[in-house]
């Protein structure tokens, strides 16, 4: 048979096909086109969600990108699916009809899957900080998230066309392991990081402390995290490391306590020592976003009645914390020395024996009033 009359003879075929099926394959034809309007029109308000909203991280911005990422292609073979099914298609077509809709569907579910798991990561991490400090980890997440869809996208197709997909998945599966084991110390500081992405125990400018360094956190990376410390060094340190140890995270703060310790000569009255919690309770009051907690005597020294001062100051900037703190000081001393309070300091007080085995006091005694 030549090929003009196998061209012929295929003509005939679909004559009689279209002429048996014409009903269902116009009731097909109307399914497939309502499809393709709805994906059409799906993907434009995607992208006019994203155009409104260009510049936000958020659940509406990532649900616009997921839209967006609709192909033509997959809407042209869930049309072409639909009618095929509907219509009576001889099997070859509707068999070869079947494969290309799979293989579009695969590929469109990655590109969904991939647009939302990076939408989700932008939205926690926010733009600002993708763009600055973890721009680097991010761009390892788009990497990995991509190869990593795409084998599972391949793996599908081979499946449906009839491939025997269990070697390549064997193979996958030992590659990673051996990769995870030779870089494990990479992966666990890239794991790290992602940790610091999503649960944000801190961010770039928080002060922090974590074991004996206080500083601030210059920059987050990919494996470390760098620290400038209060003495001007910068500090770098593994990310695993860091999520290690137990961090205290100042930028929250509602109020920073400062606690004061002192001592009193055992010289002081009764009475005056009574009377300097109501002393520093004015001193705080007097000085705006600072709070009177607690002050009283706490115990007897070596060489002092020992007292301790506890006030808050309501600011998360330690510098102003600090000046406060300064300032409440100040007006102790002054108050203390105006009211002939003597602050204690290490001493030792010698006692003379006169001949009569008595001692001679080193200072005077006050007379005791009947």
């Amino acid at each position: 048979m030549t090929l003009g009359e196998k061209s012929a003879a295929l003509s005939r075929q679909a004559a009689g096909w279209v002429e048996h099926n014409g009903v269902d394959l116009l009731y097909a034809l109307a399914a497939g086109i309502i499809i393709a309007a709805v994906l059409l029109a799906a993907r434009a308000w995607g992208r006019r969600l994203m155009a409104e909203r260009r510049g936000r991280e958020d659940w509406q911005t990532a649900a616009g990108g997921v839209l967006a990422k609709t192909r033509l292609f997959f809407i042209l073979m869930c049309a072409a699916e639909l009618v095929a099914r509907g219509a009576a298609t001889p099997w070859p077509l509707l068999r070869l009809v079947h494969l290309l809709f799979v293989v579009a569907t695969v590929l469109q579910a990655m590109l969904w899957a991939r647009q939302l798991i990076l939408g989700y990561v932008e939205h926690r991490i926010g733009e600002e900080e993708a763009q600055s400090t973890l721009g680097s980890a991010v761009g390892l997440i788009r990497l990995l998230v991509s190869v990593a869809l795409f084998a599972v996208a391949l793996i599908l197709i081979l499946d449906n066309i009839g491939v025997n997909a269990t070697g390549l998945i064997a193979g996958l599966g030992i590659g990673g392991i051996a990769i995870g084991l030779a870089a494990q110390g990479i992966f666990s500081d890239l794991f790290a990081a992602l940790s610091i992405i999503f649960d944000k125990p801190f961010r770039r400018g928080d002060g922090v402390r974590f074991e004996e360094i206080t500083g601030t956190v210059e920059q987050i990376g990919l494996k470390t995290t760098r620290v400038r410390s209060l003495y001007g060094e910068q500090v770098i340190v593994s990310n695993a490391k860091l999520l290690e140890k137990q961090i205290h995270n100042f930028t929250n703060l509602e109020h920073r306590r400062f606690v004061l310790s002192f001592g009193l000569v055992y010289q002081t009255p009764p009475e005056v020592c009574a009377s300097v919690p109501d002393m520093l309770r004015a001193i705080v009051e007097a000085h705006s976003g600072a709070t009177f907690i607690r002050c009283g005597m706490t115990g007897f020294g070596a060489s002092s009645l020992d007292f301790e001062f506890q006030f808050d100051v309501r600011t998360d900037d330690f510098e102003q914390a600090f000046a406060a703190r300064a300032a409440v000081c100040l007006a102790m001393l002054k108050a203390f020395g105006e009211a002939g309070i003597a602050f204690a300091y290490p001493t030792q007080t010698s006692f003379t024996a006169a001949p009569d085995g008595t001692f001679v006091l080193p200072y005077a005694v006050p007379e005791r009033r009947p």
